[in-house]
């Protein structure tokens, strides 16, 4: 397939047929993606709402009042004459997440406080005029077009009596109608908000002008800024000298950090039983990696979660057990033999094939029934087995993250990781931190206990109930021992220590201990470490451990890699090397990996240049580009004509060279008027 165009445009080349693959149930995996889709779209939107609760509520406090400052009070005096008020509100260098904060936040302001709201981008107000234009085509969400085609073309002065005759409408209102908004009732002046969302990126001239501007009309319209602040409050300093700054009643705002919200929604999110699709650690560290070292958002680490579910149900055909576990038991039953071939194929199977006896092992292998019966038996103990892992994993968690020099990590995402690719009481960091456990006063352990009781309480496992009343007998022993007992670990953690005086306090506390004899209280430490040490050897095995957990763990990291962390030239160079990979034409599939003729413009040129050394000759490319353009149009080889360069294909050419040098694999060079350099060596 060839173009015969010479002008710049994008040219569309139609598969000639496009195969679909369905399996039986490829209908009833999308209804279980779709809906575990959903599942978090809800989950994380609510997730993000409370956690914006506190910042956004104190938003509309301020609103609030300065809206009553001005109505009930002497502004000029209060405000005086000429401040405008202004929240600075530093949202953290998580750019992508801040549009979901502002939308709840103009939506809440246009419910509760003023209808008058509008949000403004850097990119939208390069000038002067387009933050005018912008701002005042934003004034009211309710605008005709009409309306919007005169505001381009209005003033401050002209904004000023338009909310002169709305506020007087609003306080007269219409006869024989109520009133819609309660905004309206309470407020009989409500506030004109502008929202800066990305200040840092706003012009520094275009901003002080239009402080300066909207100084002067102060007294007339109650005008409110919001700075939407990335970095740090001082960029307001930075950007406005004192002369525009002392316009603003400035008022700063935090909120939380990218940090704390991550490790909320991974919390809420990902270690909980009720949610059945899972990750594995390499995928996690994926995701977590990236949202530390490239964006610090959320919001792409939750895309990077859906991602991969939507690679799970599409990859692996047992997905349609990746349910809740009423659903998953009943899916079970309608396998299809293809299915439970799959099921018998699975490393997780097999491995538990091979400890079965002989005649079990037949039945596996032979008998779909009993295959399916064994199934369902092992789905309910995955459940059973996740049901556990989390109520204990956070046990571990209370008393190891605040030893020093957190053994365990910190965070709980750190030791969910270890977890999921190691046995965790085998490690070295596990040893350590049971060592330290070991030194624990007793206020620090019966803390300590506390702590995970209140972690187990809210479990309904039989196991997990049975552990909290051996706890809780445990707890009830220390109390009833007299006195308080001291730990070195209590006086390490208040002073700065080196990993060698720890490892010195631990072998001088371990030879004591041998020769020692125990204290009732250390006895009874013992016991309460051995619990933990039993439940932690019971439950927190690594998922991979557990037969079928393939069915509801995504573990393609490089695929989660591959999406997320883009490389433009390397998907660059596998379109134009091999177009039908995209394009999937039948005409441009190749067996020994060259380029069909058939194939677009830049992509000939681009494998022609690869033929090229440092400096290529324009003409021995124009004439070896046209050479194989006169075979895709299917012309004579042996005619005086073919291969000639015509004006149709010398512009199809310099097309492709010029979108070749857009793209930045070629350039002109002063060495030589008729060559071009090459840029790019080898594949990436």
């Amino acid at each position: 397939m060839s173009t015969s165009s010479v002008s710049k445009g994008c040219f569309v080349f139609k598969p000639n047929k496009v195969v679909v693959t369905s399996t039986p149930n490829s209908g009833k995996r999308y209804k279980l993606c779709q809906d575990l889709w959903d599942q978090i779209k809800t989950d994380t939107e609510s997730l993000q709402d409370e956690l914006n609760r506190s910042i956004l509520d104190s938003l509309l406090d301020f609103t609030r009042k300065c809206s009553s400052t001005r109505q009930h009070g002497d502004w000029a005096s209060q405000m005086r004459a000429s401040e405008i008020p202004t929240a600075a509100l530093v949202l953290g260098v998580n750019v992508p997440d801040h549009d979901m904060t502002f939308q709840s936040l103009s939506e809440l302001l246009q419910q509760l406080v003023t209808p008058h709201v509008a949000s403004l981008q850097a990119k939208e107000c390069g000038g002067m005029k387009g933050l005018r234009v912008f701002f005042l085509r934003k004034k009211e969400p309710e605008q005709t077009s009409t309306e919007t085609h005169k505001s381009m073309h209005c003033s401050l002065g002209i904004l000023c009596d338009w909310y002169k005759s709305k506020t007087r409408k609003s306080s007269t209102g219409t006869p024989g109608k109520k009133r819609s908004s309660p905004v309206k009732d309470e407020l009989q002046q409500p506030p004109v908000v502008v929202i800066f969302k990305d200040l840092e990126a706003f012009n520094h001239r275009v901003l002080q002008d239009f402080i300066l501007i909207c100084s002067r009309y102060i007294e007339r319209l109650p005008l409110m800024f919001i700075f939407g602040i990335a970095t740090s409050p001082s960029t307001i300093q930075n950007m406005l000298p004192h002369s525009v700054s002392s316009l603003l009643c400035i008022e700063l705002f935090q909120s939380l950090s990218c940090t704390q919200h991550l490790a909320t929604v991974i919390d809420k999110l990902v270690l909980t039983s009720h949610f059945p699709f899972k990750l594995n650690g390499k995928v996690m560290q994926v995701l977590i990696s990236i949202f530390l070292y490239h964006d610090f958002s959320v919001r792409n680490f939750i895309k990077g979660v859906q991602l991969a579910l939507l690679e799970h149900f599409h990859s692996q055909p047992l997905s349609v057990l990746c349910c809740k576990k009423k659903e998953a038991l009943a899916n079970v039953m309608e396998l299809s033999q293809r299915d439970l071939e799959r099921i018998r194929q699975l490393p997780s199977f097999r491995r538990y094939t091979e400890k079965q006896d002989a005649q079990e092992k037949v039945n596996l292998m032979t008998d779909d029934t009993h295959l399916k019966e064994v199934c369902r038996k092992l789905i309910k103990d995955l459940r059973k087995y996740h049901k556990n892992y989390y109520p204990v994993l956070r046990c571990l968690h209370t008393l190891t993250s605040s030893l020093p020099r957190y053994p365990l990590g910190k965070q709980i995402r750190e030791l969910h990781l270890i977890c999921l690719e190691k046995t965790v009481w085998e490690t070295e960091e596990y040893q350590s931190a049971m060592k330290l456990l070991r030194m624990l006063a007793k206020d620090e352990l019966i803390a300590s206990i506390q702590r995970c009781c209140g972690t187990l309480k809210p479990v309904k496992s039989k196991k997990m109930m049975n552990a909290l009343i051996q706890m809780e007998e445990i707890l009830t022993k220390i109390k009833q021992l007299d006195g308080n007992i001291t730990s070195p670990v209590k006086s390490l953690s208040q002073k700065k220590t080196d990993l060698f005086q720890l490892q010195k306090t631990l072998l001088e506390m371990n030879e004591t201990r041998r020769t020692k004899k125990l204290s009732p209280f250390e006895t009874v430490r013992n016991e309460a470490l051995e619990l933990i040490d039993g439940l932690v050897k019971s439950h927190l095995s690594p998922p991979e451990a557990q037969t079928l957990y393939e069915v509801c763990y995504y573990t393609s990291s490089a695929t989660v890699r591959r999406h997320l962390n883009a490389t433009p030239r390397t998907s660059i160079q596998a379109a134009l090397s091999n177009p039908y990979h995209y394009l999937q034409n039948e005409s441009l599939k190749t067996e020994d990996g060259s380029v069909s003729n058939a194939a677009p413009d830049i992509c000939i040129a681009y494998k022609l240049h690869l033929e090229c050394g440092r400096l290529i000759n324009l003409y021995d490319w124009l004439e070896a580009y046209a050479t194989v353009a006169s075979a895709a149009e299917g012309n004579d080889p042996d005619s005086d004509t073919f291969g000639k360069v015509d004006e149709v294909k010398h512009a199809r050419f310099i097309q492709a060279v010029s979108e070749l040098e857009f793209l930045g694999f070629i350039k002109s060079t002063k060495q030589k008027t008729d060559h071009v350099a090459r840029l790019t060596w080898g594949g990436c």
